[in-house]
């Protein structure tokens, strides 16, 4: 028995040595800040290693008051779970800043040595915002004074919603972007829509929501508010004049401090605080929507932006009843919904079918964005030398005030009298529409079964020179096969970024269970700290970006060289604002970071499927 205990002792003495040196081998520095501060108000900046610290070097920092710090702090963490021991540490290096001026100003890197082994961190970039004006500042004061109790009026110079129209004049058709814009100095922990406009006029596409709404300071009038976009939506006028967009409402659940009389000492320490919900009303607002210019080209149906064509054919040269197809492709932006499957003229010697239609859309700033594919697929009945006439489609440009119009080119087809017999049945397939293709040949072959001489012999393989030859050169295939593979492993783990790039996913998998753990204990500032840290880490070993100089710009450039989609891009620096603002203004409840750490798996997915290395 106490050799049996010795062997289990030894095995986790073992496995735990193993996750230890696992870890040290994949040591980061991450810093952290808010991505905008107020001139004059403190604030914190974090930079946090996953491993043991045995020196730290703080950056050289300019452009900012150094109020406190750094402080360390150091955190431990073993887990067994479905009987898988992990343990983690984490120590953090907090700094208390306060700006000296307004604009963007930047903060390098730090360094650690953990392990022998130096690390750098990833720089910081921190947007300054100016003071409240003075003015304002007194107006908002005597304004707020008034709410300081539950029950107490709410001013709307505190909170309010702006109509942000992209354009305010347009053509008939082009796409006008509204947005509905939530500014605010009060505690908002929940907005609905109550009333919304008809937009009477337009014909509207609305954005799609990814995630939960995110606040933001910006300075407005003079003011540092907390801002979050509550609506948008894509507008496409239908007639020209002015054209007003009624009136909106919301409704916003704010947190007020009560006030109430004092029964006791130990009430002083003690705040309660009130739900209080204000409807909140947007003012109307015009658009004045111009005439399209005369001369519009006969193929021209009302679509209005930027547009492009291409056409392709599968083949000049065929034989009679082969298929061949003919595909046209739009894209740009605008109203695309408008875009008609251009009318080809095809020879009244082909028999041509419904074409296959794929629209690829997506609602952006500049109206709907992508492209149109059609598909036309005709089989020629005759030989002879036939021509697909060039097709146009017109749009018109606001950009150049023009109609423009794109065309096809004309095609040539020569078709070449079929090899078989005059009752040829034609075989087509792969086509969305082949079911509509007729059968041409409809008689049935007679099968000449006389003068046949059927033999059966037997033949014992095992005895064959084939039996024995199969058996030498099995192995040796084998054996080569064996070779080649373990040659291209040893060679990819050579490679140092290829071996980071392959574990990407894996390593933020580790880290995100991690958060679900914090999650679930309720440790938000922790949760918060951690997902970034996995969104971080999972970016550096995928894009091969050192963590020294990672950043949301060189990032967003980076995914946007890899042609990743630009909404996929935007939920992802949308996860990371959401874990840097969290950190430093905390008031998030379960069901948000439940749905932030949802939102993080799917976006690392995304990209998982997408990057390629």
């Amino acid at each position: 028995m106490r050799s049996i205990g010795y062997k289990i002792f030894s095995l986790a003495v073992l496995f735990m040595m193993v996750n230890t040196v696992a870890a040290n081998d994949d040591v980061k520095l991450t810093a952290s800040a808010p991505p905008s501060v107020i001139m004059g108000k403190p604030f914190q900046i974090t930079f946090t290693a996953n491993a043991k610290v045995t020196d730290f070097k703080a950056p050289a920092i300019t452009n900012f008051d150094i109020l406190a710090g750094p402080f360390k702090s150091e955190s431990h963490s073993t887990q067994i779970i479905n009987g898988n021991l992990t343990s983690s540490v984490s120590i953090t290096y907090t700094f208390t800043l306060q700006a000296q001026s307004t604009g963007t100003f930047t903060i390098p890197s730090a360094t650690i040595t953990s392990g022998g082994q130096k690390v750098t961190s990833n720089g910081l970039s921190i947007k300054v915002l100016p003071e409240d004006d003075s003015t304002a500042a007194s107006t908002s004061s005597s304004s707020s004074s008034a709410a300081s109790g539950a029950s107490a009026a709410i001013s709307s110079d505190n909170l309010f919603i702006r109509p942000i129209l992209s354009k305010s004049t347009v053509y008939e058709q082009e796409a006008v972007k509204l947005t509905y814009k939530l500014y605010t100095t009060y505690d908002v922990v929940q907005f609905n829509n109550k009333s919304m406009p008809d937009f009477k006029g337009f014909l509207k596409q609305e954005f799609e929501r990814t995630g939960n709404t995110q606040l933001a300071y910006e300075n407005y009038n003079g003011r540092n508010f907390l801002t979050a976009v509550l609506y948008e939506v894509m507008l496409y006028p239908q007639t020209p004049g002015e054209i007003v967009i009624d009136k909106a409402e919301f409704e916003a659940i704010i947190r007020v401090q009560s006030r109430r009389r004092t029964r006791s000492i130990f009430d002083d320490f003690f705040d309660s605080y009130t739900n209080v919900p204000r409807a909140v009303e947007v003012r109307p607002t015009k658009v004045r929507v111009k005439e399209l210019p005369r001369g519009k080209p006969a193929s021209f149906y009302g679509v209005v932006g930027q547009f492009s064509m291409t056409s392709s054919i599968s083949a000049k040269e065929v034989k009679t009843n082969e298929a061949i197809t003919l595909k046209v492709n739009i894209a740009g932006s605008g109203n695309m919904k408008l875009l008609k499957n251009p009318d080809i003229k095809f020879p009244d010697a082909f028999d041509v079918y419904d074409p296959k239609v794929i629209n690829n859309f997506k609602t952006s700033s500049a109206g709907l964005t992508g492209n149109k594919s059609i598909e036309y697929m005709f089989i020629p009945r005759h030989s002879g030398s036939f021509e697909i006439p060039s097709v146009e489609i017109s749009y018109f440009d606001p950009k150049q005030n023009t109609y423009q119009t794109l065309r096809t080119p004309v095609y040539k087809i020569q078709v070449l009298k079929s090899d078989g017999t005059v009752d040829d049945t034609p075989m087509v397939s792969q086509y969305s529409s082949k079911e509509d293709v007729k059968q041409i040949g409809t008689d049935i072959r007679y099968i000449n079964t006389t003068n046949l001489d059927v033999k059966k012999d037997t033949i014992y393989y095992i005895q064959s020179f084939k039996h024995w030859l199969w058996l030498f050169i099995t192995p040796l295939c084998i054996t080569v096969a064996l070779y080649f593979v373990f040659r291209k492993q040893l060679k990819d783990n050579a490679d140092l970024d290829l071996v980071k790039n392959r574990k990407a996913k894996r390593i933020a998998r580790k880290r995100l269970k991690f958060a679900q753990t914090l999650l679930q204990q309720g440790h938000q500032e922790k949760f918060y700290e951690e997902v970034m840290k996995a969104v971080w880490t999972y970016l550096s070993d995928k894009l091969t970006i050192p963590m020294a100089v990672i950043n949301k710009d060189n990032i967003t450039e980076a995914l946007t060289r890899k042609e990743i989609d630009e909404s996929l891009i935007d939920r992802l620096l949308e996860v990371l604002h959401t874990c840097e603002f969290a950190r430093f203004a905390p008031n998030s409840g379960q069901q948000e970071m439940g749905n932030l750490y949802e939102e993080t798996i799917e976006v690392i997915s995304g990209l998982e499927d997408l990057i390629k290395r």
